[in-house]
């Protein structure tokens, strides 16, 4: 009864708090046409402390969509091109010599904001990947002999363009794990294009993005989404479905078993329920649902799972593995 209870308390304070979320949304939406998901996505990730990996071809609004969120929360905002000559002291800084002072002083790289956009994070070489995403997990910086605290919240968004590969450094797996969320940007509808077209051709003047919403408003939501109730059925669920993608056969998933080269890491149950939390948020509940889960298992999952020669041959994706695991598991 006190459960029942608490868990009705939370709701009311969540109805209050994730209003905050709709401000966010209906700001965005003033510049950016359709993207719905990847909207969404980037709220989750922002709710949940996680970092996001959007592939999608260019055009797709993906710097845009970052760039109005922090404006809308009036956030420091840094966006760092990725080119094979980068350097890891281009992003993370380094210590520069003052001819005046007679001594070394620190100059901060561009991660220290509270949102990044690492653009096409596949072109520049494994150091300055791994420069990045020491960052993102330890969240703090050491240059010289110093460590220097990131500033919360902390949102790395790494874009990658699935066309070309020519001369590219693909994400290894390990890296590729740190990341919460891997969104696919899709193209906008016919509509969406229309509305596109209508608003750079015939508008004259570009929509202004407002502050609605900061800093502390994002961090006191997380606080709430830490509080959303998981059952226990919920997290035996997500533990299902994470061990159907290390040991099918044990899930009657027999046919998945040539298929998968690895299963996914204990992150992604961590990610699954945590972003599962976040999304209820966002439906402004307190409890979260088997269907919370379903709705973002292929954005936590789909960057970790391992596929093998026989499934590149038969064109499965890890999305087709995810759907057959989603179909199989016995939902709570």
């Amino acid at each position: 009864m006190q459960k029942q209870e608490d868990i009705k308390q939370l709701g009311l304070k969540i109805q209050k708090e994730s209003l905050v979320i709709e401000k966010l949304i209906n700001e965005l939406k003033k510049v950016i046409v359709g993207q719905q998901t990847m909207i969404n996505r980037l709220l989750i990730g922002l709710l949940s402390d996680g970092h996001i990996l959007l592939e999608g071809v260019p055009g797709l609004a993906k710097t845009l969509t970052i760039k109005s969120l922090a404006k809308a929360i009036d956030a420091p905002f840094s966006r760092i091109q990725f080119t094979p000559d980068l350097l890891p002291a281009d992003i993370i800084g380094t210590m520069i010599y003052n001819q005046q002072k007679n001594e070394f002083v620190v100059r901060k790289g561009p991660i220290f904001s509270n949102f990044i956009l690492a653009d096409e994070i596949n072109r520049a070489p494994a150091k300055v990947q791994s420069a990045l995403l020491e960052a993102m997990q330890e969240k703090q910086i050491t240059i010289g002999e110093h460590s220097y605290p990131l500033s919360e919240p902390f949102l790395v968004l790494a874009t990658q363009n699935p066309l070309e590969q020519e001369g590219t450094y693909p994400l290894p797996e390990a890296q590729a794990d740190r990341f919460m969320l891997k969104v696919v940007v899709g193209y906008p509808d016919k509509k969406e294009e229309q509305l596109i077209i209508r608003q750079q051709v015939q508008s004259l003047s570009t929509p202004i993005i407002s502050r609605v919403a900061t800093i502390n408003d994002i961090l006191s939501a997380r606080l709430l989404v830490k509080q959303v109730y998981l059952d226990e059925k919920i997290e035996q669920y997500i533990i299902d479905i994470v061990f159907a993608t290390r040991f099918p056969e044990q899930y009657g998933l027999n046919r998945l078993k040539p298929l998968i080269s690895y299963g996914v890491s204990p992150r992604a149950s961590i990610h699954l329920a945590l972003a599962a939390k976040a999304y209820a948020f966002m439906e402004k509940r307190a409890y979260v649902l088997p269907e919370d889960i379903k709705e973002i298992a292929k954005d936590v999952l789909r960057h970790r799972i391992g596929l093998t020669y026989e499934a590149d041959a038969e064109n499965v994706t890890s999305e087709k593995i995810i759907d057959d695991i989603l179909k199989s598991i016995k939902v709570p």
